[in-house]
């Protein structure tokens, strides 16, 4: 473990007249809180902070972070209060302290909007001061180093949220090697199969050519030497196991098919000298086709400078090249941490925010601006993500203006960009002064001009085409605001009689209160999302009464002695009123209710549950699955059925049935097919007359006339298996009147 004096001399190192003072003060105070807590690790808590503060320590930053590292935990973990901090430390670090801590209260249904809600917080904070992002990262990588000391499936939770959320922040922020070393302990933890793998692989091919990378530099420094560039430095690099893993699963290749395993960066003094560094290694050796980038003329979001080709170098090499100057090294290593970020006041005041001096804070506070359009916390969880995964492309409006997107953009995530109101009004677009379709994806490059028009409506389907934050949130606001409506009135429904059921009266008035639980904004989107099966009413109803205890079922169908076994939420057994055992004879035969109704022909219920089928219906033969319904029963779907998507996440409510083909043969059930035919006298004639023929009863027909020459025909029919209606479905088509027919589930 690092020691105080240690901490302090490191700081001293790049900032003579450093603030010792502070930096005691605050390992005391942190120390004095933490007391005699431990870490999983079994060492004393202290440690962590002051690792924490050590990885700051290596960006070279100053005193104010480094007392914010060592006190970022006491918030959250120890009885420290922000008021006693300010005191002590100054409102300036007690503000930042006070962004690193998690939202410890949130009240919410889901784990995932929680996780949501603790992000957007962070992210508020980091926007308000970049200082919040470089602890918290230095703080997250820290726990990834000591990782090992966790639970399994605590380990990869951690892992999957740092791979998901904080290496892609750090790349954002230019922080290339602290994203890299996240990458690779995640990968550990994710698949330790592959890691392992890979990781062997690497150290195989590192015996194989043991002094290879110190041979290229050699070359390649001489190189530059011999040209006038005397001051040019060489380092060479093999990849990490996770970059390595990466390009295999993306362009699907094996470890022995990877051509360019090694990297070599070239640092020199100047814009100029990168030009002709690239010049005389191109001069020298054949360069790979496509892979050259010039990140100094057009950098990238988050500030890196850099030129990129790769060459078939020394020893026929297939190598990396970055060539860079050294004030462009340190961003690309370091991030925003290399800017100067922070400069003395008036009065000596420390944390002035020079965020123009850096592209990536920009890039931040505007990505926050866009994600504060999402509905809820889980879209903005989505958002988020998205943001940071993606990588860049450049566009360009008609005047010259520079567009930074996500790769695989469309136009319309270009109109989105530009501004909300061009992406709700566009209708198409114009690439490099040819008409496209939207749906086109955008290249390095490319000009864009946007088409409107003042009555479009964004379509609810351009959701599934774009690819940035911003424009989902707005699609998805046009269409909500549309549709919202409708929902409202069937959520407000399923509510009313949720909140029946469960003894209570339903208003909208009651939902106020716990809109935050529910994760949205206003009443009328709470009510929406209930209606769209987006939102459970009984999680509205144990909203607004935390004590409510659920009793519904879920039912375990089971033949022993004829009863008909449930299990209540609270995991008491029960059976409904008995009923006569089956049919001797007929195994699994189910004997009439007492109100002497006849039995349906299905397994898994005895006596008279209340079972219904769905409206197209299902037949013998069919795979089939049972849904109940609170208060209405046992609904019967075909599992073709795409209503079933929408209980999806009520995994109670499905039964496992299956047809009792005992009882089966001695009813006919219904089945609907849409039948398209030509338009001429006769066709039906011949349709029924087929149908007619084969025992089959028409119960309703409802005919549509689509096209000039074409109907369509909607039959529900009787019919006794499924063998029967595949015998129908294959004779109809074999009409020459008939163009197509199919069966429809729902």
């Amino acid at each position: 473990m690092m020691r105080q004096y240690e901490l302090v001399e490191r700081v001293q190192q790049y900032k003579p007249d450093a603030n010792e003072a502070l930096l005691n003060k605050a390992y005391v105070y942190a120390m004095q809180k933490h007391g005699q807590q431990k870490r999983a690790s079994g060492d004393p808590y202290i440690s962590h902070p002051l690792e924490v503060a050590a990885i700051l320590t290596e960006m070279h930053l100053d005193e104010s972070t480094i007392a914010v590292a060592l006190l970022h935990d006491t918030i959250e973990d120890t009885t420290a209060t922000r008021a006693e901090i300010d005191e002590l430390f100054g409102e300036d670090i007690g503000r930042l302290v006070e962004g690193l801590t998690k939202l410890k209260k949130l009240d919410l249904v889901t784990k995932k909007a929680k996780q949501a809600e603790n992000l957007r917080k962070l992210l508020l904070a980091i926007s308000d001061d970049v200082r919040v992002l470089l602890v918290k990262l230095a703080d997250r990588l820290h726990n990834m180093r000591t990782l090992e000391h966790m639970r399994p499936d605590k380990r990869a939770r951690i892992s999957e949220e740092t791979m998901e959320i904080y290496a892609p922040l750090a790349g954002r922020m230019g922080m290339q090697d602290m994203r890299d070393e996240l990458e690779d302990l995640s990968f550990r933890y994710i698949n330790p199969e592959a890691y392992e793998t890979v990781t062997k692989r690497l150290e195989d091919l590192s015996q194989r050519n043991e002094g290879l990378i110190i041979k290229i530099e050699a070359e390649l420094s001489e190189l530059l030497v011999a040209n006038g560039l005397m001051q040019a430095k060489v380092k060479g690099r093999q990849k990490k196991p996770y970059s390595v893993f990466r390009k295999m699963q993306s362009k699907s290749l094996s470890f022995e098919q990877l051509s360019d395993v090694y990297g070599f960066r070239v640092l020199v003094g100047d814009v100029a000298s990168c030009y002709r560094a690239l010049g005389i290694v191109h001069t020298r050796w054949r360069v790979v086709p496509g892979r050259f980038k010039d990140y100094i003329s057009t950098p990238k979001q988050n500030d890196y400078r850099s030129l990129h080709t790769t060459i078939v170098g020394p020893s026929r090499q297939r190598i990396e090249l970055q060539i860079r100057t050294l004030r462009m090294h340190e961003i690309a290593e370091y991030g925003i941490a290399a800017h100067a970020l922070y400069k003395d006041g008036e009065g000596g005041a420390e944390g002035e925010l020079l965020s123009r001096e850096s592209n990536a804070y920009s890039w931040l506070r505007h990505t926050i601006e866009a994600l504060s359009e999402a509905n809820n916390p889980e879209e903005f969880l989505e958002h988020t993500k998205l943001e940071l995964f993606q990588d860049q492309v450049f566009c360009f409006t008609p005047k010259g203006k520079l567009i930074a997107l996500p790769r695989g953009a469309t136009p319309i995530d270009f109109a989105y960009a530009v501004h909300t109101n061009i992406g709700d009004t566009t209708v198409g677009a114009k690439i490099n002064g040819r008409i496209m379709p939207l749906v086109t994806r955008l290249a390095n490059g490319d000009e864009v001009e946007i088409i409107r028009s003042g009555v479009q409506v964004p379509p609810a389907a351009w959701e599934e085409i774009v690819v940035t934050g911003k424009a989902r949130a707005a699609i998805r606001r046009a269409t909500r605001m549309a549709i919202r409506k409708q929902y409202s009135g069937l959520g407000h429904r399923i509510l009313e009689r949720t909140f029946e059921r469960a003894g209570k009266i339903f208003s909208k008035e009651v939902l106020k209160p716990v809109l935050h639980r529910l994760g949205h904004k206003d009443v009328e989107d709470a009510v929406a999302a209930v209606g769209r099966g987006e939102l459970s009413s009984l999680d509205v109803v144990k909203a607004v009464f935390p004590d409510y205890q659920d009793e519904r079922v879920t039912v375990k169908p089971s033949m022993d002695d004829g009863w008909f076994n449930m299990r209540s939420a609270n995991g008491v057994m029960f059976k409904l009123p008995e009923a006569k055992k089956p049919a001797e004879g007929g195994a699994g035969a189910l004997a009439e209710s007492p109100e002497n109704v006849a039995p349906l022909p299905i397994r898994g219920f005895v006596g008279n549950p209340d079972v219904h089928f769905s409206p197209a219906g299902a037949v013998p033969g069919d795979r089939i699955v049972g849904i109940m319904h609170e208060g209405q029963g046992i609904t019967i779907y075909p599992i073709q059925a795409s209503a079933l998507q929408k209980f999806d996440d009520e995994p109670e409510r499905w039964i496992d049935v299956r047809w009792d083909l005992d009882l089966a043969n001695k009813s006919r059930f219904n089945a609907r097919i849409m039948v398209n035919a030509i338009n001429e006298p006769g066709t039906l004639a011949k349709v029924a007359q087929l149908i007619a023929g084969l025992d089959i009863n028409i119960r309703l027909l409802t005919m549509v006339r689509v096209a000039a020459d074409f109907s369509e025909m909607a039959f529900d029919l009787d019919v006794w298996d499924l063998r029967q209606l595949n015998q129908l479905l294959a004779q109809l088509k074999e009409l020459d009147c008939v163009a197509t027919v199919k069966r429809i589930y729902d």
